[in-house]
């Protein structure tokens, strides 16, 4: 019994086996697996076509000078490098001489001259709008300083009029200097210098402490330092090379537009001027800068989406040079002071633009309402490159004005022009004594 229960057991496996089988095959024949291309359907769109790169948008007049440097000579070769020798024009190809028995064509009748062509332009642009006479315009913007500052010298004339100082009194005019951001270095030396000018000059009135306050003051700017933008053309080995300026600082401070109304002083005593514009990082600065350079009536040099920004200061150089124009403004990308990597780039430009010609001049924008971060910002932007004059913008509104002693004192570098409004023409030069009676009030 047992027996017949396994046989009959071992029938069914088998048969199950076979079923498993056949049924397996049926379905591989049926599955086809092909290779081919699937066809999309007439005005599909590819999905993963690669996406374009994101777009990157780069009293009396301002006295300017002239810069002391030309073209760089050209480097000599190394020693025991023989001069590579001209390469020999290559031989002009020669046309197939004509069979004996065939008369060469007649040439062809010859066009009457025209008039020879005309060459192409190269007057500069002419502004788009009017622009103000740079003389008085110091003068004009005065009143306007005057009414943000006067705070400041109401509170030190109040405290040295009074009479005589004590120690408590002493201490209220240092925190009234640290409080319009003239920071502690410089506050104690103003101090210092004025207890000592109040007593040899035996002050009894308040008319005396004024005149006394303001000596200090206009000594403290340092009115020596030459303020002068070297931005005129120079000449070197008899070449006649544009003045060369490059204009940097933090977004936000007012760079771009100082470039624009630089320009516009240039343009208005009768300089030609190109503005490079080399700040490819910011959204649409380069169209900010062509809108200035429409308005100045300067060319503007753009390189092209994401160009390497020392590639187009470079350009706008040479670009100048070749056209003769008077001054290349360069307007650089803005950088924050704490990025190590876009600081160094700015030193790249500066670099690269050297062997072309000559960097007269770097002004470095500041925002006259950050104080002590302005200062901050200074110190690096000092390290990265050799700034020769500071440009305060901003002095119409809060800014307290004390970041003009505090840069001149830590920095040694002079303050050169000064931004007092949003007009196309608020733009000054710095002069100490008329700052320091805007500042008293």
């Amino acid at each position: 019994m047992s027996t017949t229960v396994v046989i009959w057991v071992s029938v069914a496996v088998a048969v199950a086996l076979l079923i498993g089988l056949a049924v397996g095959l049926l379905l591989v024949r049926r599955r086809r697996i092909s290779f081919a291309e699937r066809e999309e359907p007439e005005g599909a769109e590819a999905t993963d076509t690669a996406k374009p790169p994101p777009r990157y948008r780069a009293g009396g007049p301002i006295s300017f000078s002239s810069g002391g440097g030309g073209p760089p000579p050209a480097a000599p070769p190394a020693a025991g490098e023989p001069e590579a020798p001209a390469a020999p024009p290559p031989p002009a190809p020669k046309a197939p001489s004509a069979p004996a028995d065939e008369a060469p064509p007649a040439p062809p009748p010859k066009a009457p001259p025209g008039p020879p062509p005309e060459p192409p332009s190269t007057a500069p642009p002419e502004p788009a709008e009017a622009i103000e006479p740079t003389s008085g315009r110091l003068e004009r913007l005065r009143g306007r300083l005057s009414q943000s500052r006067s705070a400041l010298g109401q509170s030190l004339l109040g405290l040295l009029g009074a009479g005589d100082l004590d120690e408590d009194s002493w201490t209220d005019v240092e925190d009234t200097l640290v409080l319009a951001d003239l920071g502690a270095a410089a506050t104690t030396e103003i101090v210092e210098r004025l207890r000592g000018e109040l007593a040899s000059r035996g002050v009894r009135t308040a008319d005396q402490a004024r005149n006394a306050l303001r000596d200090v003051l206009v000594e403290a700017l340092r009115p020596d330092l030459d303020r002068s933008v070297s931005a005129l053309p120079h000449t070197g080995d008899g070449a006649a090379t544009p003045g060369v300026v490059l204009v940097a600082g933090v977004n936000g401070t007012g760079k771009t537009t100082t470039t624009g109304k630089l320009a516009r002083v240039l343009v208005a005593d009768g300089r030609r001027v190109l503005l490079g514009a080399a700040d490819t990082f910011r959204a649409a600065a380069v169209d900010q800068l062509e809108t200035w350079g429409h308005r100045a009536g300067a060319e503007v040099v753009r390189g092209a989406e994401g160009a390497d920004p020392a590639s187009v200061a470079f350009d706008a150089v040479k670009r100048g040079t070749s056209t003769h124009v008077d001054t290349v403004l360069l307007d650089t990308a803005g950088r924050l002071h704490t990025k190590t990597g876009l600081m160094d780039e700015l030193g790249k430009v500066k670099r690269v633009v050297s062997k072309q010609a000559d960097v007269d001049e770097v002004l470095l924008v500041l925002d006259a309402t950050t104080g002590q971060n302005g200062l901050t910002q200074a110190r690096v932007f000092a390290e990265v490159v050799d700034i020769t004059g500071i440009v305060l913008t901003k002095l119409d509104g809060t800014a307290k004005g004390g970041i003009v002693f505090q840069v001149q004192h830590e920095l040694g570098v002079p303050v050169k022009l000064v931004g007092l409004g949003e007009g196309v023409d608020d733009l000054a030069p710095f002069e100490p004594h008329a700052f320091v009676d805007a500042l008293l009030g």
